[in-house]
């Protein structure tokens, strides 16, 4: 180990890896220094049932934001497969057990399905000019989350040559996006179905005033101008390892179980006092690039850190390997139809609303509104042969409306509570008890584990467990003074954020390590601005 880089990288997340990559190809010295025994963050597999070879994503589980740039750019050899369900919403209707299926291969199965559900034709097309604008927004902003940051007015214009452009900024930018959503479609359901991606991972409502709604959306919404979740094909660690080998490749140094004592960020020289194997090391770096929350941050440098209440985390994991998929209760559905995409369940328009009032008076929701992947309908590889000879899959749910203030004062009897809640939501849609499915260890313990906002703050250090570090900003600069800046900038003269709480974090992206990287090239040729 040297005494002195160009950049040292704190954390190997999978922004960091992505920086360390782009830097490293530059010509640089690059130090990434990870807390854990393992790289990748967030964004990675492991086997988190020992009696069983099945490698599971603890965290993250599907990519959308990932940029074709970057894995091209970096050479990286990962395949992303579409899911043939778009997503799976069961209803009861006239005592009767049936399903809401959207398709991603057939627009014609969506259609009939919806028509079905409402006698309706009109809410289909109305659903269709919904999602239209996200499209138009994407092609407008989606080159440019790769690029400084672009004004807010000077954007706007690009929406102002048609009417469709102008909606699509009034819907997505100006106004909540519960009003565009009751405009476009009437059908409670499927209100619901749109609007979970606007509040997955936060806790906000429909007519949310500070429109963290919105931006939560646009995130999940503009991914590569589709906005398509696709499956990683050997699961979010193949994403890590492709990640963690062009780093290496590019003569990043990176070590694990590396803990940081100090930093000291002055205005000309920047060090870092961290133990490695029982030592203490000090390095100097030219730039330090954070691949952790401002939180964290403020914590190394001792230093208080109270942002508003838009950063509280509200989400709550369970994962789970299954013996055999679940008979549904709609049993005219198979259960690789309805698990292959988003299995929504109790995610109402009119249900999320009172299930978001009951938490925000820190009251555990009557319903909790959940969705449930199946990564293994898609992509098996994750599970051994034998697994797959045997029917093995792997199930993800999230719980929405749980926020952090839920779970702060007694996190473990509140797991306990909060996970049998969501199991007997799900098994309402069900013909049998999904606790019957789930396989077991040696010792008889059910494969299943469940992580809370709590959780995910201590393992990772996320903000009241937020999953991206923070509230999701717009993809555009709102002041004067942050136009054509990359959004990683700090108070610290060559300290850069480059995980999700920079501006355009958050998700699966690497694009806030690209951006970081790019500043760092741009301070090293001298450009101001």
């Amino acid at each position: 180990m040297k005494s002195k880089y160009d950049v040292v990288i704190l954390g190997g997340g999978h922004n960091g890896l992505v920086a360390a990559a782009y830097l490293g190809r530059a010509g640089l010295s690059v130090l990434v220094l990870e807390k854990n025994d393992y790289l990748g963050g967030a964004a990675t597999s492991q086997q988190l049932f020992p009696d069983y070879d099945a490698r599971i994503s603890r965290y993250a589980y599907l990519v959308s934001l990932l940029p074709e740039k970057i894995t091209r750019d970096l050479g990286l050899k990962i395949e992303l497969r579409t899911r043939a369900t778009a997503s799976f919403t069961p209803h009861v209707r006239d005592g009767r057990h049936g399903g809401l299926l959207l398709s991603n291969v057939s627009e014609q199965a969506g259609r009939e399905s919806l028509l079905e559900l409402t006698g309706n034709p009109a809410e289909f097309e109305g659903m269709q000019k919904f999602y239209r604008l996200s499209r138009v927004f994407a092609e407008q902003v989606w080159d440019t989350m790769l690029q400084p940051l672009p004004d807010k007015e000077e954007l706007r214009r690009r929406f102002a040559k048609d009417s469709l452009h102008q909606e699509a900024w009034r819907a997505l930018v100006k106004e909540p996006l519960g009003l565009a959503i009751e405009r476009y479609v009437q059908n409670d359901l499927l209100r619901g179905v749109i609007f979970t991606d606007g509040k997955i991972g936060l806790f906000t409502h429909p007519h949310d005033e500070s429109l963290l709604q919105n931006r939560c959306f646009l995130y999940h919404a503009i991914g590569n101008r589709t906005g398509e979740w696709k499956v990683p094909v050997g699961g979010m660690g193949r994403v890590a390892a492709e990640l963690t080998r062009a780093a290496a490749e590019s003569g990043a140094e990176m070590f694990t179980e590396a803990k940081i004592r100090a930093l000291h960020l002055g205005d000309k020289n920047r060090s870092v006092e961290f133990e490695l194997g029982n030592q203490a090391h000090t390095v100097e770096a030219r730039f330090v690039l954070v691949n952790f929350g401002r939180n964290v941050l403020a914590k190394l440098l001792d230093r208080p850190y109270q942002p508003d209440a838009t950063h509280e985390g509200s989400v709550f994991k369970i994962n789970m390997l299954l013996r055999r998929l679940p008979r549904l209760a709609a049993n005219r559905y198979s259960a690789a139809e309805a698990f292959s995409g988003t299995f929504h369940i109790d995610e109402g328009y009119q249900q999320m609303q009172a299930s978001f009032r009951q938490a925000s008076e820190s009251q555990l929701p009557d319903k909790i509104p959940s969705e449930v992947y199946c990564h293994t309908l898609t992509d098996d590889s994750i599970l051994s042969p034998e697994l797959r000879a045997a029917g093995f899959h792997t199930l993800t749910l999230f719980g929405l409306d749980l926020p952090w203030r839920l779970f702060a004062e007694d996190n473990e009897p509140m797991r306990e509570l909060v996970q049998r809640r969501c199991l007997q939501g799900l098994n309402a849609w069900l013909d049998e008890p999904i606790e019957d499915c789930l396989a077991c260890a040696r010792d008889g313990q059910p494969c299943i584990e469940s992580k809370t906002p709590v959780d995910i703050e201590h393992a990772l250090g996320h903000y009241r467990g937020n999953i991206f570090h923070g509230a999701l900003a717009f993809p555009f600069a709102e002041t004067p003074e942050t136009v054509g800046a990359w959004g990683v900038e700090t108070e610290f003269p060559n300290v850069f954020l480059c995980g999700a709480g920079a501006r355009r974090g958050g998700g699966v992206s690497g694009i806030p390590g690209h951006n970081a990287a790019m500043k760092v090239l741009e301070a090293l040729k001298g450009v101001t601005r």
